[in-house]
């Protein structure tokens, strides 16, 4: 079994940031791609961000230009940079990976609580 162990999330000011961090602890055969998913209260869960094993991300365009994903492949670690939040960005956050162990498979995290209130 793979754990996602994800951590950062908090109570924040709307226009205020922060920095989600995902990490996939253990040895893999190979990780392609991460990203992170949010669900707030009532919606389905959607994706945010995703990030390709060469470093390509892709956006939800609710996100862009605010929020930067990256990840350091050595670490098997996965961020989310969060700038400029909104009310609206409040959700739990959820780490995403897909892992090869002795097939491809999607894992999830535990989930974090991001709040954006005054």
């Amino acid at each position: 079994q793979v754990q996602l162990v994800e951590s950062g999330g908090g109570l924040v000011q709307p226009g205020g940031s922060l920095r989600l961090s995902c990490a996939a602890p253990g040895s893999f055969f190979r990780i392609n791609a991460m990203g992170w998913y949010r669900q707030a209260p009532g919606k389905q869960r959607e994706l945010v961000a995703a990030i390709t094993s060469g470093g390509s991300p892709n956006y939800a365009d609710s996100v862009k230009g605010r929020f930067t994903i990256s990840r350091d492949n050595a670490k098997n670690t996965v961020s989310l940079q969060m700038n400029s939040l909104k009310p609206e960005d409040t959700a739990v956050y959820y780490c995403n990976a897909n892992v090869y162990r002795s097939t491809w498979k999607y894992y999830w995290g535990q989930g974090t609580q991001v709040t954006v209130s005054s």
